[in-house]
């Protein structure tokens, strides 16, 4: 599922000390991600759906701290949208 593949990302991206576009450590980011993925994931079980503000809001979130050379880590969240839309 895509939501596993986007946590797997996120728990590669902590334990290699990802930093924020900024150089600090990405730690409460990536930890608030990982959260937020979890139960989002069950919540689009349950629903069939993905929460589509959810998840604008998320990946307008991740854009602001993330760097530009982590791009895949948005990609991973993009995973989930389009799974979700081949689903409908």
């Amino acid at each position: 599922m895509a939501f596993d593949a986007a946590l797997t990302h996120v728990e590669r991206s902590l334990s290699a000390g990802l930093k924020t576009i900024d150089g600090d450590s990405a730690r409460p980011q990536l930890e608030k991600l990982e959260r937020e993925l979890t139960v989002q994931r069950d919540q689009a079980r349950n629903r069939g759906t993905v929460d589509r503000d959810w998840f604008q809001q998320t990946v307008r979130w991740v854009t602001e701290w993330v760097p530009d050379t982590e791009i895949t880590l948005l990609a991973a969240l993009g995973r989930i949208v389009r799974a979700a839309s081949l689903s409908a």
